[in-house]
């Protein structure tokens, strides 16, 4: 017979796959309010596994992320609204440039560690913003509105445009998350969890350190390029201080993935949902929420440093979407022999 704790795992699964599947849909069942606020929470969904990959499991802790977001939405911009190409392959080339953008960046801050990276992610952050703010055809320091053109490539009608958009978040969530997982899955996942459990001890058992955090800083890149682009299509404006909100798109992320539960698979998705949970509850208080924010974060990391996931994940004894490669039946066998 199985266990409470089994039950209750097997039943979050299914509750888990029943979500994916209303998410598809999301267009057809709500209303455009709800779709438009279930775009929202896509897009720093993505910003938050992100974060977690680097933070979580290769031992980044960037406050830049910003900065890749603001470059894929001026990339964006720049590409279907000045250059007149195809909008849809406009973000996918918004990731090619955050990608671009990663690669002499990666090369100027890994030669810090610790606080000295996290600071070094932020100067760059605020040193493209403070060029973006240089571009006179985005609008220089105040920016410019996406043109009425592009807006209807993804259609002509507001219902259809917003669902078409919606699945543009939708898909871009799944493929982190897919990505996330067979990379956490794989050989050098096994390297990353390693990592994330002790850093010296994964190094003296032969993991490649240097590459595993090359992988996830430069594998990072595209998604929150392309995140940003899909941003701008919501925001429809491009603005420095609005794409390069280390608020928005970094300070609340780390909140996400710190509350949910750091270096862990479900953490993202579980502070992502609180996070939108109570900012729709507190919004009517002003600064005050941000401030409820930062207090639920702290007791919750002071209860359990691996966030609300690992409070769940004390209790159930597994997680909700398996990762980690245990030892198959017969080699626990001639262990135990």
């Amino acid at each position: 017979m199985a266990s409470p704790a089994n039950l209750i795992l097997n039943g979050g699964r299914a509750a888990l796959v029943a979500a994916v599947v209303v998410m598809a849909a999301t267009p057809w069942l709500f209303s455009a309010t709800h779709v438009v606020l279930l775009t929202e929470f896509m897009s720093m969904l993505v910003l938050a596994i992100m974060w977690n990959l680097l933070a979580g499991y290769a031992d980044i802790v960037t406050v830049g992320q910003h900065a890749y977001v603001g470059v894929g939405a001026y990339a964006f911009f720049g590409f279907a609204a000045l250059w007149g190409v195809n909008p849809y392959l406009s973000i996918l080339l918004a990731g090619i440039v955050a990608f671009a953008i990663a690669v002499p960046t990666m090369l100027l801050v890994f030669r810090l560690r610790t606080a000295y990276l996290a600071i070094g992610t932020w100067v760059v952050a605020e040193l493209l913003m403070l060029a973006a703010g240089k571009l006179s055809a985005w609008g220089g320091g105040s920016g410019t509105s996406v043109p009425i053109s592009i807006i209807l490539y993804f259609g002509r009608a507001r219902d259809v445009r917003l669902a078409t958009i919606y699945w543009l978040a939708f898909g871009l969530a799944a493929s982190a998350m897919s990505v996330t997982y067979f990379l956490l899955r794989s050989r050098i996942g096994i390297g990353l969890t390693a990592m994330r459990d002790n850093e010296e001890g994964a190094a003296a058992i032969g993991v490649n350190i240097t590459f595993a955090r090359i992988l996830c800083f430069l594998g990072t890149a595209p998604f929150l390029g392309m995140a940003g682009a899909i941003i701008t299509l919501q925001k429809l404006r491009v603005a420095p201080p609005a794409s390069f909100s280390i608020t928005d798109w970094t300070v609340l992320i780390i909140f996400n993935v710190v509350i949910g539960g750091i270096g862990s698979f479900e953490g993202p998705i579980i502070g992502t949902i609180v996070y939108f949970v109570l900012r729709q509850y507190l919004a009517d208080l002003g600064a005050w929420h941000l401030i409820i924010l930062g207090t639920v974060s702290i007791a919750v990391i002071l209860i359990e440093k691996r966030g609300l996931w690992g409070l769940v994940r004390r209790l159930l004894g597994d997680d909700l979407i398996p990762i980690a490669h245990k030892p198959s039946a017969m080699l626990t066998k001639q262990h135990t022999g």
